[in-house]
């Protein structure tokens, strides 16, 4: 009897319900962009990755038992989309995870009845694989759920022991499902294991019961923890009995979508359906990292996203659409995800935003740098060369964008292969010449020391409180743990509470003092580590501060009463620019100091002065109206129901802070406020940039630092009045004056200089040399730029048609000359351009021009006169 359909989206609920009713507490999908602790991942790309610090015991898990479906991202082997059945860049990864909880006698049963009398798959066609000797779960599987022994399959180390190096790690055991022999590829012994497409894996087992210490010693663990992982395309493929990821249902409805828009069907030619596979998988992968706020760049993960785009974008022009279409598909990403990710409704406008402008960037991109690649690929060509070097390739990525896989993809459509070790050697240079310039701004960042998990979290009060009392729990010095330190050290201390906010969300560290007794240690940087302890840094000023002492812990209220100031004004910032240019408007980062701020966010084009205008009116309106600022903490499905606007790709528990601004701002923030908007102050905007592709950054200032811009410019206004005798209404009026005033001065003087210059023209021509009826002269008139220089030549030259004139003028270290043939000099074959290569040559110079003007230059001053002396012997010598 065969196995009942099931939708991929039903898959994942049955999924998630199941574990969820064995005692597992179901979590949403984490973000595709790791946690800020993690350095090894770029992207999230398996159901464990974010929770690495659960299965250490670093930090405690919400459960001993979860259960997620994952949003995964692996690009590692994307030359390989669309050409095989299995690859995709974006894959859901259901998993349910025991952290010392239940092992194997539990997860092998879960795992069996889930496939068999949930999912309906049929028994005889499961076939379970266990690591070579691994007795246990052999007992389990053979004894337990009744498999027979020449069912379980033994493999090596290769196949099915999980480790990566030092750390956890463990023996696998996983379960294939048989295709049937149509999917064979008919060789005499096929079985589990054979590369072929009739055994497909859909559940892996890993159990972490050992810790490898680098040199394959192995010991066994105290707490051993489960980490099942089970491709939820995989699974709908065998569900829905089809050959591929891409003729499951969820994905072949974007196919579908992409076949409407360009006009190419499934089964044409191979080539076509290659390119159906691209476009499709690489918009699925766009459209969910764009949603956890990852945007397109030439780095990290955002080059990531930018490859993938374009990638697609290429593949439409494979099929024949010139014109961007990519974001005409997103709609239909997101109709087949919502679900199970409704975040994708809420940001459309905005994923939909930066599909379409990435796209018509890259359009940009190639009608300017195909001209380029055409002509390198001649050159090659010409030359008989089947290898596209690496330099050209270099060129092509860094002066016009084009990404390395685009160029490799249209060497190959000639033939030809690229250099690729070539390329990977400019860009570790370049890679190397970047880390360089960042090494030499100096490490910005805060090293830390990791402490244990026996150490209690500080506890925050200083949203309520100025003043608390806490304990010493841990100081460091020079990144050691101490007992005690003594007056003029600079140390780290943790305490078990405080009032001083750490350094989050954008919102700058409170300083303050801890005071014990005659002790005073002052705070100048407060940060929070992954541990939730806050680290006070700074200098005991006076006394001596020990381990266990309690002590008062006090904020710089004047400080912090500046920090609220500028932190609710970022957010009533951040309500205009939605309210002036649109819902697509998404922060990207803030800064926010004592009156002073810094707001980043997401915008595909300059702001107009009219708009800067009407946000700066906004926020001042809002701040005026006097907006009580509510603080409250919600479940975070009921801030969102609410309308609560989350911070883009930030992770939120189960509860939340929302701070709501009357009916202006309602946001998700666990930053200080004020109580008030009105004691904000007058706001400022400073100034408004492109900080990258598609955003933009405005800059403001609020309360004290407002008032005192304002009245150090009221000073300068004043004094200024006072040096041009009048008073400050009047200002404007006497600046237009005198401005017309010295104009009129200016063309005077102008005037008066061109004719005293004309004056010593006429002398110079009365002076000039008969040269064989050509009337030659040079002259030195110092300090003439060189458009007085051209005019004194101009009329030299109206005047006198056997003119032939050579005037320089230094000016510092240079010397420019000028060189002047009337008509007839010209018809006698003397010409300036000729003359002027001559004497600027003669002072170590060039120059060059139309025979009748020509300019040039000298550096040479000592060999000015002689320079001007070769003017003679020139002439003659042309005239022969």
């Amino acid at each position: 009897m065969a196995h009942p359909y099931h939708g991929l989206n039903e898959l994942r609920e049955m999924f998630l319900s199941y574990f969820e009713s064995k005692g597992h507490l179901r979590l949403p999908s984490f973000s595709l962009i790791p946690p800020a602790s993690d350095k090894s991942l770029l992207l999230i790309n398996s159901g464990m990755a974010p929770m690495k610090t659960w299965f250490t015991r670093e930090e405690e898990p919400p459960r001993n038992r979860v259960t997620t479906c994952q949003k995964c991202i692996r690009t590692g082997d994307i030359e390989n989309i669309g050409h095989t059945d299995r690859h995709g860049t974006y894959f859901e990864m259901l998993g349910n995870f025991s952290f010392g909880d239940y092992f194997k006698k539990e997860a092998i049963p879960f795992c069996w009845e889930f496939l068999t009398e949930v999912v309906g798959l049929e028994a005889d066609r499961l076939y379970p694989s266990i690591y070579l000797d691994d007795e246990e779960a052999f007992e389990i599987w053979n004894k337990d759920i009744g498999i027979p022994a020449e069912k379980i399959f033994r493999f090596g180390k290769e196949d099915n022991f999980w480790e990566h190096g030092a750390g956890p790690c463990g023996p696998c055991s996983e379960v294939y499902y048989d295709r049937g022999p149509e999917h064979g590829c008919g060789k005499p012994g096929c079985t589990v294991g054979c590369e072929c497409d009739r055994y497909i894996e859909v559940w892996n087992n890993v159990f972490s019961q050992f810790v490898n210490d680098g040199e394959n010693h192995y010991t066994e663990m105290t707490h051993k923890n489960i980490d099942t992982g089970m491709g939820l395309e995989r699974l709908a493929c065998v569900c829905q009995n089809v050959n591929s990821l891409f003729d499951v249902d969820t994905v072949m409805n974007i196919t579908n979508k992409v076949s409407e828009i360009t006009n190419a069907h499934y089964g044409e030619s191979q080539k076509t359906d290659v390119s159906l596979r691209v476009i499709t998988d690489h918009i699925r992968s766009g459209v969910m990292m764009i949603c956890d706020g990852i945007l397109p760049s030439n780095e990290g993960r955002g080059y990531v996203l930018r490859r993938l785009l374009r990638r697609a974008a290429r593949h439409g022009k494979l099929l024949g659409v010139e014109r961007p279409f990519l974001h005409e598909v997103v709609e239909t990403v997101i109709h087949e995800n919502e679900c199970a990710y409704p975040d994708l409704r809420e940001k459309q406008a905005y994923i939909t935003k930066v599909v379409r402008t990435e796209e018509e960037n890259f359009a940009r991109t190639i009608d300017g740098g195909m001209k380029i690649y055409n002509d390198l690929l001649a050159a090659h060509k010409e030359k008989g060369e089947t290898v596209f070097s690496g330099a050209d390739a270099f060129k092509l990525y860094d002066t016009y964008g084009f990404p390395i896989d685009l160029t490799v993809e249209m060497v190959e459509e000639e033939g030809m292969t690229v250099d690729r070790d070539g390329f990977d050697q400019l860009m570790e240079e370049q890679r190397v010449r970047a880390r360089k310039a960042r090494e030499a701004l100096g490490d910005l960042g805060w090293a830390g020391i990791e402490f244990g998990s026996d150490m209690p979290a500080t506890e925050f009060v200083g949203y309520e409180n100025d003043v608390t009392d806490g304990k010493v729990l841990a100081i460091v010095v020079e990144g050691e743990l101490r007992d005690e330190i003594v007056a003029g050290a600079e140390a780290t201390v943790v305490l078990d509470q405080t009032t001083l906010y750490a350094e989050m969300g954008g919102q700058v560290a409170d300083h303050g003092t801890i005071t014990c007794g005659s002790s005073v240690f002052r705070v100048k940087d407060v940060q929070k580590n992954k541990g939730g302890k806050f680290l006070h840094t700074g200098v005991l000023e006076s006394g001596e501060l020990k381990v266990g002492d309690s002590a008062e812990v006090s904020i710089d209220v004047d400080r912090r009463k500046a920090i609220r100031r500028a932190h609710s004004a970022t957010h009533l910032l951040d309500a205009a620019l939605k309210k002036v240019l649109g819902d697509h408007v998404h922060q990207a980062g803030s800064l926010v100091e004592p009156d002073r701020l810094r707001f980043d966010f997401t915008h595909f084009e300059a702001i107009t002065p009219e708009q800067l205008a009407q946000i700066d009116k906004l926020v001042n309106d809002a701040i005026l109206e006097g907006y009580p600022v509510v603080t409250e903490v919600l479940p975070i499905e009921e801030a969102k129901k609410k309308g609560a606007v989350a911070m883009f790709g930030e992770k939120y528990g189960d509860t939340v802070r929302v701070v709501e601004m009357g009916d202006f701002s309602m946001e998700f923030c666990g930053g200080t406020h004020l109580d008030n908007t009105a004691k904000a102050g007058p706001f400022r905007i400073k100034s408004e940039s492109s900080i990258a592709s598609g955003v933009r950054r405005i800059e403001a200032t609020v309360g004290k630092l407002t008032l005192e811009t304002v009245n150090r410019n009221q000073q300068m206004l004043f004094h200024a009045a006072q040096m041009l005798k009048t008073n400050p209404g009047e200002l404007e009026a006497k600046i237009d004056q005198q401005l017309t005033e010295m104009k009129e001065m200016r063309h005077e003087l102008e005037k008066f200089q061109a004719e005293a210059s004309l004056g010593e023209a006429r002398q110079f021509l009365t002076s000039a040399k008969d040269v064989k009826g050509l009337k030659v002269l040079t002259a030195i008139r110092n300090g003439m730029d060189a458009a007085a220089l051209r005019q004194m030549g101009d009329f030299l030259r109206d005047k006198e048609s056997g003119v032939v004139a050579v005037l320089a003028s230094v000016n510092g270290e240079k010397i420019t000359f000028l060189a002047i043939c009337g008509p007839e000099a010209v018809k006698k074959g003397v010409k300036a351009g000729d003359l002027v290569k001559n004497v600027c040559a003669v002072c170590g110079g060039k120059g060059g021009g139309k025979p009748d003007s020509a300019m040039g230059g000298g550096t040479d001053l000592l060999k000015l006169d002689d320079a001007l002396a070769s003017v003679d012997d020139f002439v003659s010598e042309k005239l022969g």
